[in-house]
């Protein structure tokens, strides 16, 4: 399976929705589209929407913390939702959620970032 990506601009959000698979394979595409998005606009904040995010490995979780990174040196935030049962056990294990904030949606999200 390959992975889909859709990204969206809002104000100075950057709104990333995955669908398949974030893994070893796909990490390198999600990263390199996301950086350019962050090199090429005035972004300061990530929501990820992981509904349709069937499998992630440590390879995702490296792209997520890195733009992770990146988005704290701009003093920004990274919000992760819509997250299936399995991915968020992968968000729980791995640590991320102690770093990364949670929403049930992404209006939500947007909401707090001031965007919505």
């Amino acid at each position: 399976m390959s992975l889909r990506i859709a990204m969206e601009t809002r104000q100075d959000v950057l709104v990333v929705r995955l669908q398949g698979e974030l893994d070893h394979h796909t990490a390198e595409e999600l990263r390199s589209k996301m950086d350019e998005a962050l090199r090429t606009s005035s972004i300061r904040h990530i929501v990820l929407s992981l509904a349709d995010l069937a499998f992630m490995d440590s390879s995702g979780i490296g792209v997520i913390l890195g733009r992770y990174k990146q988005i704290s040196a701009r003093s920004g935030e990274m919000y992760v939702c819509r997250v299936n049962p399995t991915i968020y056990r992968i968000f729980e294990m791995s640590g991320l959620f102690k770093v990364i904030k949670f929403r049930e949606n992404e209006a939500e999200a947007l909401l707090i970032l001031g965007v919505a």
